[in-house]
């Protein structure tokens, strides 16, 4: 039996296609329906996908992905899906779930997801019964690439960084004030480029300023969604995604100071979510 589990963000699609026991990994580019319809998604399979599972029998997908949560986004995607395997059982749901089923499998649990974007759910162990979803990063994701990457922006460009920190982001980002003003505003996908900026808060810690922007940005995530859940002070608190993993530390210190208890902290939900489906 063939099988395709997809994790979808906004930047990448991680996939795993398990086959009798074995697994392999492939990535595309972010399918968000947010972002791109059917045809754009049919052409991005075709050739980011369709060269490395090129099996025309895949009984079953399970897609998961971001902006997946609504019947009509699911159906974008699902359309595409069956248009490259048409005899393939497909479900499509959003990332929040495939988080729970990845980090909870069949426990109680809060589900968090801080990579590009960020949202919150609490699954009772089979289902998700309370959420907490981004608004986007126009007007939410806190605690995310986007968010903590926009705040790196403000204090550039407003000069709040010190002489030493002003000096380091010129040295390493190329940009001007209209370049960054262009790709927030005027080019495609600028929660994506706002992300990338998390890569300075990564390499200066330690700076008191990028140690506020750090502890302020994830902080915003905990006290406007974990907190508001009843069940965070019941269950285990489990996070994944590239910056929650990147900043692990910054999670540990706020759970403790909010008195919860945090569960795990993973990277990405593919290892949990092929747990999941294995143990069916």
């Amino acid at each position: 039996m063939h099988i395709l589990i997809a994790d979808s963000g906004a930047t990448k699609t991680h996939w795993a296609l398990l086959h009798n026991g074995t697994r392999k990994n492939i990535y595309t580019q972010g399918l968000s329906p947010y972002f791109v319809n059917t045809d754009q998604i049919i052409t991005i399979l075709t050739k980011e996908l369709w060269p490395k599972v090129k099996l025309e029998v895949i009984d079953a997908i399970y897609f998961y992905g971001t902006g997946c949560s609504t019947s009509a986004n699911n159906k974008i995607v699902a359309k595409a899906l069956l248009a490259q395997y048409p005899k393939a059982k497909v479900a499509v749901d959003h990332d929040m779930m495939g988080a729970a089923k990845g980090l909870c499998h069949n426990t109680k649990g809060i589900a968090c997801i801080i990579g590009t974007g960020s949202s919150a759910c609490y699954y009772n162990g089979t289902t998700i019964t309370k959420s907490r979803t981004g608004l986007g990063y126009a007007l939410g994701d806190e605690g995310s690439g986007s968010y903590l990457g926009r705040m790196v922006l403000q204090h550039y460009l407003y000069q709040t960084f010190d002489a030493d920190l002003l000096y380091a982001f010129e040295a390493e980002y190329e940009v001007t004030r209209n370049d960054i003003l262009q790709a927030v505003y005027k080019q495609p996908f600028p929660q994506r480029y706002m992300a990338t900026y998390t890569q300075f808060l990564y390499n200066h810690r330690g700076h008191y300023m990028i140690e506020n922007i750090l502890e302020d940005g994830i902080n915003d995530f905990f006290f406007k969604h974990i907190i508001h859940f009843k069940e965070s002070w019941k269950q285990p608190i489990h996070f994944v995604g590239g910056v929650a993993n990147a900043f692990k530390d910054v999670i540990k210190m706020l759970a403790a100071e909010y008195n919860l208890t945090l569960g795990s902290i993973h990277r990405r939900p593919m290892d949990g979510l092929v747990a999941y489906y294995k143990s069916k």
